[in-house]
């Protein structure tokens, strides 16, 4: 499927953010951008909304958007959630979920799976999202899964630079096949406290991730 091309604009303006060519603050101009992509504007505010989304920029009234990187404590706060959330989104699905779920799952970790071969990291990532929505949506709690995806959508920029570090992939693909395991087996207490190692940011990955933040810091 051909990705819209405000999806791919906001994705390389992840990449100018997180290499300090965009620093903290600076206020990002839709003519500019819209000339330094070759595209009307349309796609740039979209491209924006999305980063507003992610709370990569903020969009202030009548002055415009500007880049917001949050600092490590607060980075640190919103992983601390994310992974709990997962962990109650899996300790209900492992009761709740469907076979053809099951099954969908499965499919999903084999699309993730051939990314990983391909060293295709963007691929990863977006059968990744499509893994962890479908556990929110098995919860059967549509509270929870509503609360799972507006975090998900905050900390995306955050999660994919993760997937960057050398052997990520192939970690994260490990831990995915563990979640499923444990799901299969019906095992709510096994199936959270994989998925919260799998999300939470520490050790490697949390240096991994400061790293990123760190030209906009400076």
């Amino acid at each position: 499927m051909e990705r819209k091309r405000a999806d791919i604009i906001a994705d390389e303006l992840e990449g100018l953010i997180f290499d300090g060519t965009f620093t903290d603050g600076e206020r990002l101009d839709e003519v500019q951008l819209s000339e330094r992509f070759a595209v009307s504007r349309t796609p740039i505010r979209e491209a924006l909304q999305r980063l507003a989304q992610s709370g990569l920029v903020e969009q202030l009234p009548r002055r415009g958007v500007f880049v917001r990187q949050p600092g490590p404590i607060e980075l640190i706060e919103m992983f601390e959630v994310m992974a709990e959330l997962e962990a109650a989104s899996a300790r209900f699905a492992a009761s709740r979920i469907s076979d053809d779920a099951l099954k969908e799952l499965n499919q999903t970790n084999a699309r993730c799976n051939a990314a990983v071969e391909a060293q295709d990291t963007d691929g990863y990532y977006r059968e990744n999202e499509r893994f962890h929505a479908l556990l929110y949506r098995q919860s059967g709690n549509r509270f929870l899964e509503q609360e799972c995806l507006r975090l998900q959508r905050r900390l995306q920029p955050f999660r994919r630079v993760q997937l960057r570090l050398r052997g990520r992939l192939r970690q994260s693909m490990a831990e995915h096949e563990r979640i499923v395991a444990a799901l299969e087996h019906g095992d709510g207490e096994a199936a959270a406290r994989e998925i919260r190692a799998h999300v939470a940011v520490q050790g490697e990955k949390f240096h991994h991730l400061m790293s990123s933040l760190k030209p906009a810091a400076e």
